[in-house]
Order: structure tokens, then C-alpha cells, then sequence
């Protein structure tokens, strides 16, 4: 991906400094707005998306679209929008292909993107990824390697008029135009996924939220699928996340009138519809192009039940954009906040939210580092000439001590390890302290994981900690959340710090029993971020409002059948929660009614794959 930013206030490494004042933001493609009733009335773009067998690919992924992102998002707060215009206009004369194909060297390098010619030449020097990765598109098209991962207004926003030098005049040469990057898979795969997406499941027949896992593991890229469903190292704590769930039993009550439930309830001051909310994800074009995270805002206020949206520091759409998409302008949104560095960039992004109407602050404390996720980075060098060769390059960094060039070839990192050089590893409770006077906003902390620090919290005064151990994405062998809930509330009664903070939850939560259990031992809120990305990736808005609906109609089932009317009745009496800590327990099996079950099965497309 294409880095470029101009910038008086971002602190970069230096190597990305000396030479931003010639730079420029890469564009993004302008995609349609239009709000489609599913994927399959946008079957022409994943056609023209897909069709092209792909042969000279880079390693443009994740790592700097996620930090893109990232600097798209906090360096829009510094309202450089008022200082950069561009205007793709008549001014600049049309440049032809051949014209194009010219400028295909490191020391004279010109791209396609979206039919218009930029010239990356003073850039080669300073891309994070290193040059190579330029070099070895020069004097191509690579708008389909870079549209999917970009904010439709990148282009306004972000692109200083030296680096444009005007449309490109005729359309570029078949084996010249880059094919999206989908390591690991071959044309074939490609072919397949694409048959699978139009024939998805009607929505209708789609019942809980595994379904839409299912299906998103069958048509998503590998590297998608890769970077939404991995977890850290050996993934025992993104498993155990929801086995922990399985491990709490119910305790229900009878002959109590429950003809009515209400699941109304109170979250940081705001009446919600529902006790669950979809909590902050990346990059959702990843698997929903066109809508991304706007798609979730949509889903989240179109029907008649309204759930709260986290948004993501590091959305694939704007914070603006994902604001705005949001059908009802009363609709409840939390912003989550990765603290920068440069304290003066997050204080500005901090105001820009606060202006924009978001409710609530979510500060990610568990990340100082970002943790190994080994899909994500596998995928990175399946079936990849070029991986392997950037791969060698920073290898041969490592052996001849060369910091400099280790440091512009970590693409291998992966997008964790790229994105953690934007967060500040010194974050500290003083610095809440100091966050806390910069917004009349809740401020919430992100992604505790043991008692002792939520009693911190409480002191501290924050309004609310989020028990989170990123979805199993950091430290592995990190305790489930649910585990982790119900040991801290028996101590914050102790102390007395009951009332004092609001308590959050998530990670691993696929079903409305688990959304009860955590309300039973005394969570405000349950979030969940995997399900939406899924259900987005299938079937956009519409498939975030039929999980929301799902999910809903099952905690309404369960509360009826549990013996209570409201929220406010779901107490720890009414769980078993005596097996929670018991890991490992062999328990004897009843051996006739197991050889009688039948193992579910998960829905079928329309020709029964």
C-alpha cells in the first residue's frame, strides 16, 4: 500500500520525515454510496473485483492500511482538510498509457490509481515497506490492490496537488493493470469464492450467528479471513474466551409470569434498546468494500431495535464518514482511542469526536505492543514471489546489522507489529488521569484484565472499564473475560466501589445465553466485534440488523425461560458458575445418549456446498 502524508504535526520515524513535505497521501477509489439490500445486487464490482488472474502482486496488505488508517483518523482531527485541496479537474492535461508505461524505474516512477497518474519518484526513498515494493509496480494500475482498503475521500483530504499530474487518457494494458492481492490463493480459489457469494443462503434462513462465521469462512480472501479470525500464538485464549461461557450453568426460576420481557437498559447514561453492542473492529473493507464500518453504523439504526456502535481508531472509513452513515442522528456511538505518542494528535482526535456527537471515550489500554497473530501473518507469504523476497531483504537486514534497512522492510511484521510503532508502549494511569480533563466525555478503559486493575480504575474515577483481553489477539493464556467479571465484583462490593464505574465485557460471545450470563454477574454491557464483521462481510447492513435480531430474540427466549422480565432481575443467583474455573474437568459421559446425538450442522448454500 502507498503511504503518503503531508503533515506539520504527525510525529513519524525519521526516515519518514525527511522528505513528507514532498509527499502525498495515497488516494482511495470514490466507491458508490448506494445502500444495497446484500451482496448480491454488488455482483459486477466483485466480478471486475476478482476476474483477473493476479501475477505481479506486493505486499500493499494490511500492515500499511492499517496504519494508514490510523493516520487518516488522527490526522483528520487537525482539520488539514481546510489546508490540502485537491482538485482532480480540467487543469491537468490527460496523460496517455504509453506515457505511463515510461516512468516504470526507481529514479522515475509513476502509478495508476483509479485513472488518475500520480508520480511517486521523491517517495521511493521513505516508503515504510521499502522501495522494492514500488519499484516493482512502477508505470502500472494498482487501483485494485489499493481501493479496497482506503476511505472514499482520501483523495480530497489527503493529497497535496504536486503529486497528481492529471487522468490517464485510455485504459492501461491488461498485463499492466495489478490484480487485488489475495496471497494464498489461486485463480481457481478466487473463481470458487466468487460462485459461493452469489449464491449466499437467503437472509431469512440465516438463524444464529454461526451461520454467518460459516459463510464468511467460505467467501472471504485468506487474507480476510486471516486477519478477522486469528488470535495470538496458539490461540488458547481466543478459544477460551467462549468455552469459559460454556462452563456457567443456568439456576432457572418457574411459575413467574414473563408473557412481557423488556431488555431496555442503561449505559453510560444513555437508554439503549439492548444490553449488547458491536464493539470496535478494523478494517471491515477487508471483507465489505464497498460499506465497511459505515455498513455496521447503518445495520446498527435501521430496524426497529438500535445497538450502540464502538468505532474504530483504526476504521477503513473515516470517523466522519461512519458518523454520518448512521440512519438516525440520535443514534448512540462510542469512539475507541488509541493513544498516540505525540499526546497533542490524540487530544485534537479527542475534540473532532466530541464535536462530531460520539457519547463515550474506550481508550485501548491491553495493546502497548501488538500481539503475534500467525494467520494473519502467514497468509502474508503464501504462494508470494515477492513476499519471499522482501522476506530476504529484511533477513539480509537482520545478518549485516542494517537498522535502518530492517526497519522499512518490517512488512513481514505483519499489521500488528507495523501499527504498534504508532502507539505510545508508555501509556500509564497517570496519563487517564491527564485524558480525563481533555473531554466532558466518558471515559472508559479498554481491555482490563485482572480485579486489582479495575479497583485502580474506580479510584481514578473513570466511568467505566471494558474487562477485554482483545479477543484473544494479545497475550495468549490471558484469563476469559466472564472469568475475570465475576471475580471482580464480589471485591468491588467488599471495598465498596460498587456503583463507582460501569463494567463491560467481551470476547467470545456467540449467543444470547452468554450475553445473559455476563448481565447475571454484573456486566453493563456485552460487545461483540467478530459476529458483525462477519455478518457485514456477507450480507452488509442487512446482515448487521438480522444478527442484531438474532441475538435479541434469543436473550428474550432465554430470559423467559430463565424466569425473568428485565434486566435489572438477572442477578449471580440465578447461575451456576461452580465449574467456571475448572479448565480441564473430565466429567463421565453418558454414552447412549451420546452415540444418539446428532452433531449440528451449519446451513447450505443453494447448490447444497
Amino acid at each position: 500500500m502507498l503511504l503518503f502524508i503531508k503533515t506539520s504535526k504527525l510525529k513519524l520515524p525519521k526516515r519518514l520525515l525527511s522528505n513528507f513535505r514532498k509527499t502525498c497521501i495515497s488516494p482511495s477509489r470514490n466507491y458508490s454510496r448506494k445502500q444495497t439490500q446484500s451482496f448480491r445486487t454488488v455482483e459486477e464490482y466483485y466480478k471486475a473485483f476478482y476476474k483477473r488472474k493476479y501475477e505481479q502482486t506486493f505486499l500493499w496488505g494490511i500492515p500499511f492500511a492499517t496504519v494508514l488508517t490510523l493516520l487518516i483518523n488522527q490526522y483528520h482531527t487537525t482539520n488539514i482538510q481546510n489546508d490540502v485541496k485537491l482538485e482532480l479537474s480540467s487543469t491537468k492535461s490527460p496523460i496517455s498509457t504509453d506515457e505511463v508505461t515510461k516512468h516504470n524505474s526507481e529514479n522515475d516512477c509513476w502509478i495508476v490509481i483509479n485513472g488518475q497518474v500520480y508520480d511517486l519518484t521523491s517517495f521511493m526513498s521513505i516508503h515504510p515497506g521499502g522501495s522494492d515494493i514500488i519499484k516493482l509496480n512502477a508505470g502500472k494500475d494498482v487501483s485494485a490492490i489499493f481501493n479496497p482498503l482506503h476511505a472514499p475521500n482520501a483523495i480530497e483530504r489527503f493529497l497535496p496537488p504536486e503529486c497528481y499530474l492529471g487522468p490517464l487518457q485510455g485504459t492501461m494494458p491488461k498485463e499492466l493493470i495489478c490484480d487485488p492481492y489475495t496471497p494464498g490463493e489461486s485463480k481457481e480459489d478466487i473463481a470458487r469464492k466468487l460462485k459461493l457469494r452469489n449464491k449466499l443462503p437467503p437472509l431469512e434462513s440465516i438463524i444464529n450467528l454461526y451461520d454467518f462465521e460459516m459463510i464468511a469462512s467460505k467467501i472471504l480472501s485468506n487474507q480476510a479471513w486471516a486477519y478477522y479470525s486469528s488470535g495470538s500464538d496458539d490461540e488458547i485464549s481466543y478459544r477460551e474466551n467462549h468455552s469459559a461461557y460454556n462452563r456457567i450453568f443456568f439456576k432457572p426460576k418457574v411459575l413467574v409470569d414473563v408473557s412481557q420481557v423488556d431488555l431496555k437498559t442503561e449505559m453510560l447514561g444513555s437508554i439503549v434498546d439492548v444490553p449488547f453492542y458491536a464493539t470496535a473492529t478494523a478494517l471491515c473493507k477487508l471483507g465489505n468494500p464497498e460499506g465497511g464500518e459505515m455498513d455496521i453504523a447503518r445495520g446498527c439504526g435501521q430496524g426497529d431495535t438500535k445497538v450502540v456502535q464502538m468505532i474504530s481508531t483504526l476504521a477503513s472509513c473515516s470517523v466522519d464518514e461512519v458518523v454520518n452513515a448512521a440512519p438516525s442522528k440520535d443514534q448512540i456511538q462510542w469512539y475507541q482511542v488509541y493513544v498516540n505518542s505525540d499526546r497533542n494528535i490524540t487530544k485534537e482526535m479527542i475534540k473532532h469526536v466530541e464535536e462530531l456527537g460520539v457519547k463515550a471515550l474506550f481508550v485501548t489500554v491491553d495493546a502497548p505492543y501488538m500481539g503475534t497473530r500467525e494467520k494473519d501473518l502467514k497468509i502474508k507469504f503464501s504462494n508470494s514471489t515477492q513476499g519471499a523476497k522482501i522476506m530476504k531483504t529484511r533477513m539480509d537486514a537482520v545478518v549485516n546489522n542494517d537498522k535502518e534497512e530492517e526497519e522499512t522492510a518490517d512488512v513481514t511484521a505483519g499489521a500488528s507489529r507495523t501499527l504498534s510503532k504508532f502507539i505510545d508502549p508508555s501509556l500509564t494511569w497517570n496519563d487517564i488521569r491527564e485524558l480525563k480533563k481533555w473531554t466532558k466525555l466518558p471515559v472508559v478503559i479498554k481491555g482490563v484484565q485482572r480485579s486489582e486493575d479495575v479497583i485502580k480504575a474506580a479510584e481514578l474515577g473513570v466511568e467505566g472499564v471494558v474487562l477485554s483481553n482483545h479477543g484473544g489477539r494479545q497475550l495468549d493464556y490471558s484469563r476469559p473475560p466472564i472469568e475475570v467479571l465475576a471475580e471482580t465484583v464480589p471485591i468491588l462490593k467488599e471495598r465498596n466501589l460498587e456503583g463507582k464505574l460501569e463494567l463491560f465485557i467481551d470476547g467470545g460471545v456467540r449467543r444470547g445465553t452468554d450475553v445473559i450470563k455476563a448481565l447475571c454477574l454484573g456486566a453493563k454491557g456485552v460487545g461483540l466485534g467478530r459476529p458483525f464483521l462477519y455478518s457485514n462481510s456477507c450480507y452488509g447492513k442487512d446482515g448487521v440488523e438480522r444478527a442484531i435480531d438474532i441475538l435479541k430474540k434469543e436473550i428474550e427466549m432465554s430470559m423467559k425461560l430463565l424466569g425473568v422480565t428485565s434486566i435489572k432481575e438477572l442477578t449471580p443467583e440465578l447461575l451456576d458458575t461452580s465449574s467456571l474455573k475448572i479448565r480441564s474437568a473430565n466429567l463421565p459421559h453418558d454414552i447412549l445418549f451420546d452415540n444418539l446425538y446428532q452433531n449440528p450442522t451449519y446451513i447450505k448454500f443453494l447448490d447444497g456446498e
